[in-house]
């Protein structure tokens, strides 16, 4: 049987990826800003938000934030494979951490939920 000849891709592809993503990751940023603005306006602003909803947003904020830092990584490790095994191989190493990173994140989101229930109970 002939050898396949590996595929590997284009050292100027790699780079216009690289770039592509890193101004994602500066618009992301921008938008991250404001809604961190928003949300810091409306918790002061707002009476009706009790502190269990304020530090559940606040956790919200801060996985999404992780998820999409996340993934800003994977796009940037994915730009700079040489072949497509080790695009697979990445993508897959991602996938792993990220089923347990969300698995966690749930767990702690329903915590933070069954507490502000709890709280939101009228006391006898």
């Amino acid at each position: 049987m002939a050898d396949i000849p590996k595929m590997e891709i284009p050292d100027s592809v790699r780079q216009m990826a690289e770039k592509n993503i890193e101004q994602a990751r500066a618009a992301y940023g921008q938008v991250l800003d404001m809604v961190q603005k928003s949300q810091e306006t409306f918790g002061r602003s707002s009476e009706a938000v009790t502190g269990a909803a304020l530090d559940l947003q606040s956790k919200v904020m801060r996985f999404t934030q992780e998820n999409l830092e996340a993934n800003f990584r994977l796009a940037t490790e994915l730009a700079r494979a040489r072949d497509p095994k080790d695009f697979f191989e990445i993508q897959s190493r991602h996938a792993q951490v990220q089923m347990t990173n969300y698995a966690l994140q749930a767990q702690e989101l329903g915590r933070l939920m069954a507490e502000a229930a709890q709280k939101s109970q009228p006391r006898r």
